[in-house]
């Protein structure tokens, strides 16, 4: 049995694996999806203090809390910054780092550095009544729809489990400076369906830090895959449990 510990990105809340928890389960796996802090049922913990340090506690907090080893740690998006920071915290206890469509962030970036467009967020939030909210993207028509997902129904239900995104979370910059976090093997799923204007990827590096062989796989998707194809992305977690 593996333990799977599910990260979601920005706005989203842990309600987002929804479809691929059981999946997991179901193939004998342990599986936590929380809600960084924040989101869904912590929405109202949201604030201009809430950032990228707070959301790495989160999940720190909960590996400790539960006692968690040998973890496959997967981080969606946004959450691509939480779970390298995580790592660097305490390597010893993930045996695989997946980024879904993340952000892969080098030390001493913030999302910016990692994906530029993010600026413009940054700048309309510090611009707005609050000074520190960044709103859900707007639903674009298909095939881009929200988040990649345009099902209705789907899209209905994923809109209402967003929040706004703490601008701090964007400026902060991730520490990587943790030379045992280099031997955490990690693998890359890039979903290539359609892509909004702006969104771009960095190349990854053909050797792992670790030394091994990269490892990167694909979903004919948008990028809410564990909306859009959660047997599929399930198919390919349960590759490295």
């Amino acid at each position: 049995m593996s333990t799977f510990l599910l990260v979601h990105g920005a706005w989203h809340s842990g309600r987002c694996w929804e479809r691929v928890v059981p999946l997991l389960e179901a193939a004998g796996h342990r599986v936590l999806a929380p809600s960084l802090t924040g989101y869904g049922d912590r929405a109202h913990l949201a604030g201009p203090e809430v950032g990228l340090d707070t959301h790495v506690d989160d999940v720190v907090g909960l590996v400790d809390e539960q006692g968690l080893a040998d973890v496959v740690l997967v981080g969606h998006s946004y959450a691509g910054l939480v779970v390298s920071a995580v790592v660097n915290r305490i390597p010893e206890r993930v045996a695989h780092l997946v980024y879904l469509d993340a952000m892969v962030p080098e030390d001493g970036e913030s999302a910016v550095d990692v994906l530029p467009v993010t600026r413009h967020l940054i700048e309309a939030a510090e611009r707005s009544e609050s000074g520190w909210r960044v709103p859900p993207p707007p639903e674009q028509p298909a095939p881009l729809g929200l988040f990649g997902v345009t099902d209705p129904t789907d899209v209905a239900w994923l809109r209402a489990m967003l929040s706004d995104q703490p601008v701090r979370c964007l400026r902060q910059p991730v520490r990587l400076d943790n030379p045992a976090a280099r031997a955490v093997p990690r693998t890359h799923i890039h979903n290539v369906g359609a892509t909004p204007e702006g969104i771009t990827r960095r190349p990854v590096p053909p050797v792992q830090p670790n030394g091994a062989p990269a490892r990167v796989w694909t979903l004919p998707t948008g990028h809410d895959c564990m909306i859009t194809m959660p047997d599929e992305l399930s198919a390919l977690l349960l590759k490295l449990a």
